[in-house]
């Protein structure tokens, strides 16, 4: 092993050692779940910059970050539905460059961008054809109102779709231009919706706001399926979004549990590093 290696292990060692660590409590936002054998954890990036580094911004990982725990990977909750993949496809790959490989931190960040290229090429093209293949659709809600009254009765979707985040259940989940749905479909569409609510929603499709923030994503998706799932069997829907609302409450409190158990941020005197090269210019106060 070298040298500069063995001296940069003693020096962790010697910081992880140290009882006198600044604690910063009420980091932890949302636990979104595993990914490539890390948790991933949705954070508080004001309070990260304010109290911690300054220059947190989008995301972070433990190789780039000594106070980002091990095992985990974190995404800032400023950060929308429409960039997380984005952003967790980039953190992974950085911290495996520099891992593995023993990349700079700049080479693994350039490298994760040009992934984020990649995938915003693919999903735009996929976006495309999906619309392609639509039929025209009515820009009417389940209750048959249609709010721009010059809208024709059935109309083609285009430049709606953003990004798509798969399945759940059997019903296709995708990331829309809000602004764009309110102003050429329907002004009252909120931050998500399904097929059963908006009759322009394609069949068994859930579609949610590029804007909602990433720790609000997975509680849109488990209520719009609740809502979805009622009203497809016959539920109204003034009842299924109650429905739907009560369980997001409690989802919320049960989320909750598991920050509440999760140990608070220990900040070490060092934050940041460059693969084998500890940066000393940022220092927790």
């Amino acid at each position: 092993m070298k040298k500069q290696n063995i001296l940069i292990i003693i020096l962790l060692l010697l910081i992880s050692s140290c009882g006198n660590h600044k604690k910063v409590e009420g980091v932890y936002r949302y636990c979104w779940g595993e990914k490539g054998g890390f948790t991933v954890w949705i954070v508080d990036g004001y309070k990260i910059r304010k109290d911690v580094y300054k220059e947190f911004l989008y995301g972070g990982n433990d190789e780039r970050y000594i106070f980002n725990p091990k095992g985990e990977v974190w995404i800032d909750h400023a950060v929308s539905c429409e960039e997380f993949e984005l952003t967790l496809a980039h953190e992974l790959n950085e911290r495996a460059l520099m891992a593995k490989f023993g990349w700079t931190y700049e080479k693994s960040h350039e490298s994760s961008l040009r992934i984020e290229l990649k995938m915003r090429k693919s999903w735009d093209s996929l976006c495309r054809a999906h619309e392609a293949s639509l039929p025209k659709l009515s820009p009417r809600d389940a209750t048959g109102v249609k709010e721009i009254p010059g809208l024709p009765d059935s109309i083609t979707l285009s430049g709606i779709y953003r990004v798509p985040l798969g399945a759940r259940d059997g019903i296709s989940i995708w990331v829309v231009d809000g602004y764009k749905v309110r102003a050429s479909i329907f002004p009252d569409f909120g931050l998500s919706g399904n097929d059963m609510a908006y009759h322009f929603i394609p069949n068994r499709e859930i579609w949610l706001d590029g804007q909602i923030s990433s720790e609000e994503t997975e509680f849109s998706i488990k209520t719009e399926l609740l809502e979805r799932k009622l009203m497809a069997e016959g539920v109204s829907y003034g009842k299924a979004y109650d429905s739907a609302i009560n369980t997001n409450v409690r989802l919320r409190h049960e989320m909750q549990k598991i920050i509440d158990a999760h140990p608070p941020l220990v900040i070490p005197p060092v934050l940041v590093r460059d693969t084998g090269v500890i940066e000393k210019s940022e220092v927790a106060r």
